[in-house]
């Protein structure tokens, strides 16, 4: 399986996250994609590569133009205005408030912004313009023909929406390659996040759209971040109804009922036929990730990436999450053998 991957990542080098009310170095950091590289040569995956610059007409199809707009010159405003941090929302358009975007950056960020735990700093647009790439770059190989392909994405993506970033992520990777296996002539696109996390931004840009089937395999939202999405009655809206199928699940939840919601997924997933699928791979779903609950073992990832390979789709593999840091290449090379061997 080729890999695509590139350095630019390392522009986004974030040093504060707002985390238990104190600012903390990110878990959200540029080693995590050292461990994953580690791994790949390890098991001799297969060649990694660079990927090729798409430009932002494929992230125009996703993203509002304020919001491209927002990216691109929010740690210059911020600069410009005088504070000495990181950028770091802190206010927001709450309920009952107004919700027109304001012209001062310390209030445009909150706009933005759906939680306040992701910094911006400088390198923070180009990198994400990177990760953009990497993924569209991974769906072209599939489009030439290539059963699978792993995007090494960072910044991740699945927790923006068309005009909100927060949970790490900056543009949405999995939503930008799926709108272009649609534009390049697919008539059905299946994603399944299987982060720990629910993909409250990829839920969000096809809600309301049939061509897209988004499955998501969650810790509750009760009791885990973005907290305000991902119930199992979120099931989409107008021509998406249907379309959106959430899997919550409580904390300590082991592999044995998780693995009963992969394949509850994977029969949607066949029941819909899609021409392609797109798989949000988090791995905090490991039993020692520092901000997750659910049970997982390394053993566990080789196990359900063959039930995901025995769906005999085009499958691109897109980087989402997993904070364990030390262990975070394993389980994601574990998922992709075992994608190979089914």
């Amino acid at each position: 399986m080729k890999t695509i991957y590139t350095d630019d990542h390392k522009l986004r080098d974030a040093k504060t996250e707002l985390y238990g009310g104190t600012l903390v170095p990110p878990f959200e950091c540029p080693e995590r994609m050292d461990f994953v590289l580690e791994r790949l040569a390890a098991v001799k995956l297969g060649p990694v590569e660079a990927p090729t610059r798409h430009g932002l007409d494929p992230v125009r199809r996703i993203h509002d133009a304020d919001y491209l707009d927002f990216l691109a010159t929010c740690w210059e405003e911020w600069q410009a205005a005088g504070f000495e941090g990181e950028a770091i929302a802190a206010n927001w358009p709450a309920r009952r408030m107004t919700g027109r975007r304001p012209r001062h950056i310390d209030g445009k960020i909150g706009y933005h912004s759906l939680a306040s735990e992701t910094a911006i700093s400088g390198g923070t647009w180009e990198a994400a313009q990177a990760s953009a790439d990497v993924a569209l770059t991974a769906r072209a190989v599939i489009a030439g023909g290539e059963r699978a392909a792993f995007a090494l994405c960072r910044p991740p993506g699945h927790h923006a929406t068309g005009d909100m970033f927060g949970g790490y992520c900056f543009l949405n990777n999995a939503a930008i390659a799926a709108q272009a296996f649609l534009d390049d002539g697919a008539s059905r696109v299946a994603i399944l996040d299987v982060d720990f996390h629910h993909g409250n931004g990829t839920q969000d840009i096809f809600y309301d759209r049939g061509d897209v089937l988004f499955l998501s395999l969650h810790g509750q939202p009760e009791d885990a971040f973005p907290y305000f999405s991902g119930y199992a009655d979120e099931t989409g809206a107008g021509a998406g109804e249907g379309f959106t199928v959430n899997y919550p699940m409580p904390e300590g939840t082991p592999f044995e009922r998780w693995s009963e919601a992969l394949d509850a997924a994977c029969g949607r997933i066949e029941d819909y036929g899609p021409d392609a699928l797109i798989i949000s791979l988090g791995v905090d779903t490991f039993e020692e990730d520092p901000i997750s609950f659910f049970k997982l073992k390394s053993d566990d990832y080789r196990r359900y990436g063959t039930r995901i390979g025995a769906l005999g789709l085009p499958t691109l593999f897109a980087m989402e999450g997993g904070y364990a840091v030390a262990q975070v290449g394993v389980n994601t090379v574990n998922v992709l053998e075992g994608f190979e061997d089914a």
